[in-house]
């Protein structure tokens, strides 16, 4: 949504009002959606410098990288709070105005109900409404808050807008930026965020896998204290023994017509089998496995092995692979319709993306701690052993 604000006298600059983005289903950092196709997050310098950086042939796998935005936050007359976006001179482009989305909707709906004499959080508030902790509310396993949330959603004429299913995590993600930079930064203070192609504009029903790759989650430059608390997450998951572990997940029941979630903590606990059957049913829309899903996913990480296997020095220590796919429903069969996987050479559409690089480093890279010799090491042992599985579920087993 285009927003206009006055600086000074005579001086009317034209921002962008940042969304909360309603597919993030990992990750503790907040990202924004910016406009249909774009997304953006705070930037790490390291992070940035991986992206101007990226070798060609990994840009497929990867997130298209769109310059940076400056960013501050916002009150309105009514107290709620906002990410106000600014685009730099070099990469300025016209906005697109649309109407208030749903996202910013749900966003003020929950800023409502903290009241104007508490200092709850919207969260808290909501999870309060629903008789749950906060912690209940936002880190059960399965979190099914689309009901209650959009039931509370009304337009400006009062009317209830459009029902739909959403992944809470990017709101609980969103709403702990916004208290940190309420808390730690005056509202005039300007930051820096990366702008990114949003990979799952393309899909009616996005459904995600987030997945942490690599046997090693803490950057070089960790203390000693995040170290020890990285080795023992992932001695304690599956990230030891399989060197992938789930952070995330939301895949469309086509039965129940909402989004099943799931999330890091979840992840977290999952033993091998148990990481085996998350992968079954990321691939089941609540009636079926989508077995036309395996082929074009597995071709896809044979592929990015394949790159991964050939960059030198690269250690990608603390992203993520997300794997995602259209949960649509598919039009009945009729004489003469062919489905998706019945069509000759149509396989169904599905994109494998990595993701989150601030812990990435390279021989050349800023602040390089340590130069590797060779491809990733736990990358690759993640990515066999994830392709191994699947294969195993596409064979039946």
């Amino acid at each position: 949504m285009v927003v206009q604000e006055s600086a000074g006298p005579g001086d009317t600059r034209v921002g962008v009002q940042l969304e909360p983005f309603l597919h993030q289903v990992g990750g503790h950092v907040s990202v924004m959606r910016y406009d249909e196709h774009t997304v953006c997050k705070p930037l790490i310098s390291q992070e940035q410098r991986f992206y101007e950086s990226l070798p060609l042939a990994m840009k497929q796998f990867t997130p298209q990288y769109k310059g940076t935005i400056t960013v501050h936050l916002q009150r309105d007359s009514r107290g709620h709070l906002s990410l106000v976006a600014h685009p730099l001179k070099e990469n300025r482009e016209p906005f697109k105005v649309s109407p208030k989305s749903a996202a910013v909707t749900i966003w003020q709906t929950l800023q409502q109900t903290t009241g104007s004499g508490s200092s709850a959080s919207p969260l808290a508030q909501l999870a309060h409404s629903l008789k749950e902790s906060p912690a209940e509310a936002l880190l059960r396993s399965e979190l099914h808050f689309s009901t209650q949330v959009s039931s509370m959603l009304e337009d400006a004429n009062g009317n209830q807008v459009e029902k739909k299913s959403f992944n809470p995590w990017g709101l609980h993600c969103h709403e702990a930026h916004l208290t940190r930079l309420c808390s730690e930064y005056p509202e005039d203070k300007r930051h820096r965020f990366l702008l990114l192609e949003n990979v799952v504009s393309q899909y009616t029903h996005p459904c995600i896998l987030d997945l942490k790759m690599g046997t090693r989650q803490h950057g070089d430059d960790a203390s000693e204290e995040k170290k020890a608390r990285h080795i023992r997450k992932c001695a304690q998951s599956t990230s030891s023994c399989l060197g992938v572990r789930i952070c995330g997940m939301q895949v469309y029941q086509t039965d129940k017509k909402h989004f099943l979630c799931k999330d890091k903590y979840y992840g977290r606990k999952l033993s091998v089998e148990g990481f085996r059957q998350a992968l079954y049913q990321f691939l089941h829309d609540g009636t079926r496995l989508r077995m036309e899903l395996l082929e074009p996913i597995l071709h896809q990480l044979q592929a990015l092995l394949s790159v991964i296997r050939s960059q030198s020095s690269y250690r990608f220590y603390s992203s993520s692979l997300l794997i995602i796919y259209d949960g649509q429903e598919l039009p009945e069969r009729t004489p003469g319709y062919l489905r998706p996987q019945d069509a000759p050479g149509g396989p169904a559409k599905v994109n494998i993306r990595m993701i989150d690089f601030a812990h990435t480093t390279y021989k050349g890279s800023w602040k390089e701690h340590t130069t590797y010799d060779g491809p990733d090491p736990g990358y690759i042992f993640g990515l066999e052993n994830l392709i191994r599985i699947l294969q195993d579920i596409q064979e039946g087993q």
